[in-house]
């Protein structure tokens, strides 16, 4: 029956069946979009990077250069030449980790125990005990300015802890550090950019975002985030759901009801449901309906004219959302990618990568599982098809070198096995260039408080344009409330929108991205414990001792940075790790550790305001160092996490 209907579809808009496939080469139309065409195009140095497909969350090859002032690992680097130098055919890469006790020491390294374990075993070694092995190893490490005299504790734990010397000499090198906004690329320095696209968000055309978008959304600008502070060339693509035969029953009923023309998305998605059931129930309809996806592959006139139009409709309500949220990004759907599909599995058919199952067109991956249906029994191209033509696409004509998916981790099988294919297809090597690296960036679900996915009353998704004005109204009602001094009409709600979109956001950030999270408005709200708002107003603190001060910080330079009480100590080193925590969130993708980062610095200044006099203090110039240092670092993890600071509250 599905055949004949599809037979009578493609004589209604006068294509033979057999010239199906051929009809799709005239179609040139298709192009991507740009909802914002300032594609950022950094620098850095040059690309290392490996790909295993079996083992894709477990490698952590460098695909970019470590900060210079990564203290800790500056310091892994130390204490690995240390052990190669002590034990060079026993040699391991090291490990290193903060120390649990503070008082003991800042960062422990706790390899003495398995070396000598290993040391002994091999023999020819005349070493008696871990502690032994620890202080040959402290023999060898080389003379830094990191630390003077390294203790060991227990059965051959090595405390290091890190001079105040140092600590004062690097808060003065990044007293005059500039805003993330004020990063410029010396181009001349390297033209072997690494290329990284990112592919996050991916609304579908003719239907509204919802909350279900949400997390793609941030977690994707804030992976884009990371990679262009550090000057690496960065190309944000939106994959919209803009094609595929849904379209046909669509277009066909807004030809019927509204000559090929609505205004909202609103109404594209009341059309969409209606034109669903007339498609289920009316025989005539669903045949004009095939046809209008055969005429619009076809490339028809009128059926692209109103195919552009519910483009353009939807395009202008993610744009308002994009906007709020403050994302960047270019639009490239899957329609760009179609005239591509047939030659992608010609090669991979070629290459009997892909093979026939029962009518399909399938790829069987080099692990178990449920193959990977790239062409439908009936002809038809899916999901699969279309991405497979787009990571093509992006590796061979993009030249990337690095190409990150962001979706729910529900996809998380689907992607290994486009993964698989595109390793086994050898489009992952090149000559002259290390392999090309892909990652899938799974997350959880977004869930109410009812422990259910979240959604409104009536169980229907909620929209995310009523969820971002719903925070930004409760944030301007809670100002109201609080009588909030100092700020006008105008400013209360610029206020307000930066504290309600910015609560959203770390919400979600905050999480471990592979589990669900609970949606909270009075958690995310609230002005104690790890949320957006207690972060906005310890920046607020720290800008206004700022403002107070008659030290001017834009003018100055400081010749000497002194520390008295631990609470400064304490501060000023967590100053100088957020390098090793920047490189640690774009190795594993990981935004939450900026936000753990954030916190703790945040409260780190909380102990230290309450417990040291600034303004008037004999140390003033010295703690104005400290709170303007404190400020750049905060303002600098806003920027990643795609959060506006708040100055004034």
């Amino acid at each position: 029956m599905a055949h004949r209907l599809q037979t009578r579809a493609l004589r209604i808009a006068g294509v033979a069946p057999i010239k199906y496939n051929v009809s799709l080469q005239n179609y040139s139309r298709m192009r991507g979009r740009t909802f914002n065409k300032k594609t950022v195009r950094l620098h850095s140095d040059s690309i290392k990077s490996v790909q295993s497909v079996e083992s894709l969350s477990e490698r952590k090859s460098a695909l970019f250069k470590f900060e210079e002032d990564n203290l800790k690992a500056s310091l892994k680097s130390l204490f690995t030449q240390a052990v190669q130098a002590a034990y060079p055919e026993n040699f391991k890469e090291v490990s290193l980790n903060e120390c649990a006790n503070s008082g003991l020491g800042d960062y422990q390294f706790n390899d003495a125990m398995h070396l000598f374990s290993v040391v002994r075993e091999v023999g020819g070694c005349d070493v008696k005990s871990p502690r032994e092995v620890a202080q040959n190893i402290i023999n060898m490490l080389p003379v830094n300015p990191f630390f003077e005299n390294p203790s060991i504790a227990g059965p051959g734990f090595i405390n290091v802890k890190i001079s105040d010397s140092y600590i004062s000499s690097k808060i003065l090198q990044n007293f005059n550090i500039c805003e993330p906004r004020e990063r410029r690329v010396n181009t001349a320095e390297n033209v072997n950019y690494p290329r990284v696209i990112v592919d996050f968000s991916s609304p579908n055309i003719a239907k509204e975002m919802h909350v279900g978008h949400l997390r793609s959304t941030i977690i994707g600008d804030s992976i884009c985030r990371m990679l262009e502070y550090k000057n690496i060339e960065t190309l944000r693509l939106n994959h919209v759901g803009d094609w595929g035969t849904q379209f046909g029953m669509l277009l066909e009923y807004l030809n019927d009801e509204h000559d090929g023309f609505v205004d909202t998305i609103g109404d594209l998605q009341s059309c969409y449901k209606l034109a669903k059931k007339r498609f289920d129930e009316d025989t005539e309809f669903k045949i004009r309906s095939q046809a209008a996806v055969v005429k619009l592959q076809a490339g028809d006139p009128k059926m692209l004219e109103i195919w552009e139009n519910v483009c353009q409709t939807s395009r202008n309500e993610f744009e308002t959302i994009y906007e709020a949220l403050n994302v960047r990004i270019s639009e490239r759907g899957e329609s760009f990618y179609n005239l591509m599909i047939s030659g992608i599995l010609e090669e991979l058919e070629q290459k009997n990568i892909a093979v026939k199952s029962e009518g399909a067109l399938c790829i069987f991956s080099s692990f178990e599982g449920t193959p990977l249906i790239c062409r439908k029994s009936d002809g038809g191209y899916n999901y699969a098809s279309t991405d497979l033509a787009a990571i093509n696409h992006r590796i061979k004509y993009e030249k990337a070198d690095w190409v990150i998916y962001v979706t729910d981790s529900g996809q998380k099988k689907h992607f290994a096995g486009i993964f698989d294919a595109t390793e086994r297809a050898g489009w992952l090597e090149r000559c002259e260039k290390s392999d090309v690296r892909l990652s899938h960036v799974g997350f959880g679900l977004v869930m109410g408080e009812d422990g259910k996915r979240f959604r409104t009353r009536s169980g229907e998704v909620i929209r995310l344009k009523e969820l971002l004005s719903e925070a930004e109204s409760r944030c301007y009602d809670e100002l109201k409330n609080r009588g909030t001094s100092g700020l006008s009409e105008i400013e209360m709600k610029q206020t307000a929108r930066k504290l309600g979109i910015g609560a959203i956001k770390y919400a979600d950030l905050q999480n471990n991205l592979s589990t669900n999270y609970v949606f909270s408005f009075d958690r995310m709200l609230d002005l104690k414990g790890n949320t957006a708002i207690y972060l906005q107003y310890a920046h607020v603190r720290v800008s206004a001792v700022l403002d107070k001060t008659q030290i001017d910080v834009q003018n100055v330079t400081p010749q000497e940075f002194r520390f008295k009480a631990k609470e400064e100590r304490a501060l000023a080193l967590h100053i100088l790790k957020f390098a090793e925590s920047l490189d640690s969130s774009l190795q594993d993708l990981m935004p939450s550790r900026i936000c753990d980062y954030l916190y703790t610095l945040s409260s780190l200044f909380n102990d230290f305001y309450g417990s040291c006099k600034v303004i008037g203090d004999d140390n003033e110039e010295s703690r104005i160092i400290l709170c303007h240092a404190t400020a750049s670092v905060m303002r600098r993890c806003f920027f990643i996490l795609g959060i506006d600071p708040v100055y004034k509250l």
